[in-house]
């Protein structure tokens, strides 16, 4: 499957793949997320119930505070 993720194109090899998934195969390991699916917000307890398919756009938003 091919998907934007974060505004650039990623290929998988799975055609569906689960938020969780995706997050895994990325190294995501960021502590606070925001994720959106097509512009809908995710949240963190349904990251390993959404699927993810070809064509879709995910955003994992990386946030950051500090001073």
């Amino acid at each position: 499957m091919i998907i934007t993720l974060n505004n650039r194109q990623e290929e998988f090899d799975n055609e569906i793949m689960l938020v969780s998934e995706i997050m895994v195969a990325m190294t995501f390991t960021f502590p606070r997320v925001i994720v959106k699916l097509n512009g809908t917000l995710i949240k963190k307890p349904d990251y390993q119930s959404i699927e993810v398919k070809d064509g879709d756009v995910l955003e994992v938003i990386h946030l950051i505070s500090g001073g």
